[in-house]
């Protein structure tokens, strides 16, 4: 009888946390070091110190990348990332875990999404499953069936019929921020606040705050990425 040969599991050497909660940082590099055996986590607190830490160096193995971070704007942070470093796994952890935003960074090139309040284990089973070269989704992700229908194409003509007042909320949704922050950020009633979001989801052509935060995130990375065009 043939004997079962064992697998091969390329051992971690170094990652890459970009991420500026230091208590999840120093919580996420003792879970590496001790799950894990990484010799050497770095720690970047935005994606600049991040872009400029890999400059002149080896690439890490694999790279954790929150995905709101003060000097990003939606996805443009893992597109610039991954411009980089092509070929070095990214995993994005955020607090926005609906499958809609699990989708577009999946999308975006990310190996993976872990919820910002994902436990030592599920962290661990992440880690392990995209150093084998597999992609790491939630269990409760739901991977989309078709088109829902929201272009997002021309969501910068979409933004721009917002109010003032709207465009604030949205930006405080992106934040990942719910009603009763909204409301007390802005000193007006939470009922004022929902209305707000009715209208906002109106004029946006979309059924849900995820949807418009993805819209959001879209013509932040449009624009982004327009400015870089030599006229």
């Amino acid at each position: 009888m043939a004997s079962i040969q064992p697998i091969h599991r390329p051992a971690l050497k170094e990652v890459l946390v970009v991420d500026d909660h230091p208590l999840f940082c120093e919580a996420l590099s003792m879970t590496l070091r001790g799950a894990l055996s990484v010799p050497e986590v770095i720690m970047a607190n935005n994606l600049t110190e991040a872009l400029s830490l890999l400059k002149g160096r080896d690439a890490p193995d694999i790279v954790l990348l929150d995905l709101n971070l003060p000097d990003v704007d939606g996805l443009d942070g893992l597109v610039r990332l991954k411009s980089a470093i092509p070929d070095t796994p990214v995993i994005v952890v955020s607090s926005l875990s609906d499958s809609a935003i699990v989708t577009s960074v999946l999308s975006a090139g990310a190996s993976g999404f872990i919820p910002k309040d994902s436990d030592k284990a599920m962290i661990t089973e992440a880690f392990r499953q995209i150093r084998d070269g597999g992609i790491y989704t939630p269990a409760d992700y739901i991977a989309p069936v078709d088109n829902d229908g929201s272009d997002t194409d021309d969501a910068p003509a979409r933004l721009a019929s917002l109010t003032p007042q709207q465009a604030c909320i949205l930006r405080l949704i992106c934040e990942g921020k719910l009603n009763k922050q909204i409301a007390y950020d802005l000193s007006i009633a939470e009922t004022t606040v929902k209305a707000h979001m009715t209208a906002i989801l109106r004029k946006l052509g979309v059924h849900s705050r995820t949807q418009a935060v993805l819209v959001a995130q879209k013509a932040k990375f449009d624009t982004i990425a327009n400015s870089d065009k030599v006229v």
